[in-house]
């Protein structure tokens, strides 16, 4: 379903499909799997499965049907390149983007490999913008070389949870870098000199930053909750964004 979210980079969220299961560090607090699970014992409609990945092709349409441009993001709920997608439906999610071009979609994924193996046949829209998540070195860097091989116009990554500092970054051709902290009563700290770290880099290598939360950590190092702890990085909030890119 489409629904106005408090997500601070987006507007909307568009929800194609739902579910998935843990590939990586950054899926171990996973907050869709805990409101997929919510959204079930509630009984809505489109999570009977819970957190079982779902194609949800009544909610395909939804973009089509609002007139006002709209920054979308696409499947908070889960992930567009899961193996179980096929590739059918993920084109018609395309589609559907190509004809809302009032539209901005925001497409992320873990799954790097399937998304560039597609996107390499078949050329994103150019109001799709594609990006991975990039939560450790192990699992993140990797993403952020087979993004830069997409050719959208533009790509960003979501530094979300950073879990560790990244150390050295290549930013080559990544518009937008997004960076937070982990929410939720089982957070794992993040340290600001992680997040300075991501900071400078993108400003030495020409990408924007917006930094998104602190989530349950603060930058003292003491936990709270994450609406005590706000989006203020030394002093101020950050909220670079690609813009003019198209």
């Amino acid at each position: 379903m489409s629904t106005q979210t408090t997500i601070e980079w987006t507007e909307q969220t568009w929800n194609p499909v739902s579910g998935c299961d843990k590939i990586s560090p950054g899926c171990q607090n996973c907050y869709a799997e805990t409101m997929a699970r919510r959204l079930k014992a509630m009984r809505v409609k489109g999570y009977e499965n819970g957190f079982g990945f779902t194609l949800q092709p009544d909610r395909l349409i939804e973009p089509l049907r609002r007139k006002k441009p709209t920054f979308y993001f696409v499947n908070s709920m889960s992930d567009l390149f899961h193996k179980d997608a096929p590739d059918s439906f993920i084109h018609q999610v395309f589609d559907v983007i190509t004809k809302s071009p009032q539209h901005t979609f925001q497409v992320l994924t873990k799954r790097h490999e399937r998304m560039a193996e597609f996107l390499q046949s078949s050329l994103p829209p150019q109001n799709a913008w594609i990006g991975v998540t990039v939560e450790n070195r192990k699992h993140g860097l990797p993403r952020i070389d087979a993004l830069r091989k997409v050719s959208a116009v533009v790509r960003f990554i979501s530094v979300e949870p950073l879990l560790e500092d990244l150390g050295a970054m290549d930013l080559r051709d990544i518009h937008w870098a997004i960076v937070g902290g982990e929410s939720g009563s089982k957070a794992r700290p993040v340290k600001q000199e992680w997040i300075l770290n991501v900071k400078e880099q993108c400003e030495a290598q020409n990408t924007a930053f917006f930094f998104k939360q602190w989530g349950c950590w603060g930058s003292d190092g003491k936990k709270r909750s994450k609406k005590a702890n706000g989006r203020m990085l030394l002093g101020r909030t950050w909220d670079g964004k690609p813009v003019n890119l198209y």
